[in-house]
């Protein structure tokens, strides 16, 4: 009996070492620059209907388009999009939140990204775009379908 539960303990850790060693490495997070920001008003029939989160306030849509440096040899994939949006009165246009989007693949090299916010219409533009930076994964970690 005693042995019949050394072998199995044995066992399970060889299982639990093998399954460590021939894991492959989770996919690093790439860092990617975003620069040459700027931003216009979006299109009438992407700002129909515009209202900020959980309000039924009148927002303003905007089209924030810059570019976005990938390092790496291999297209990046479900980068979220992080950065800081500031009034004429440096009043933050997003309270408590960073991450403003994502870009679905960034090719390697320089490429153009783009992404629509809203803002309440009450803040006083022009707006500020300040930190704005990236980070995605090598491969595809967010799949189409039921969640």
């Amino acid at each position: 009996m005693r042995l019949r539960s050394l072998t199995i303990i044995f066992l399970s850790c060889v299982i639990g070492v093998l399954s460590w060693v021939l894991t492959p490495p989770a996919d690093a997070l790439t860092q990617i620059k975003l620069s040459h920001l700027s931003y216009n008003e979006c299109s009438q029939e992407l700002a129909k209907g515009a209202v900020t989160s959980g309000t039924t306030m009148l927002a303003n849509c905007f089209i924030v388009t810059g570019k976005a440096e990938n390092p790496t040899n291999k297209t990046v994939y479900d980068a979220d999009i992080f950065g800081r949006i500031y009034d004429a009165n440096n009043d933050s246009v997003m309270q408590n939140r960073t991450r403003l989007g994502s870009i679905a693949e960034i090719p390697p090299g320089v490429s153009d990204f783009e992404l629509r916010i809203s803002v309440p219409a009450n803040q006083p533009l022009p707006l500020k775009l300040k930190q704005f930076k990236a980070a995605g994964f090598s491969a595809q970690v967010r799949k189409g379908g039921n969640l």
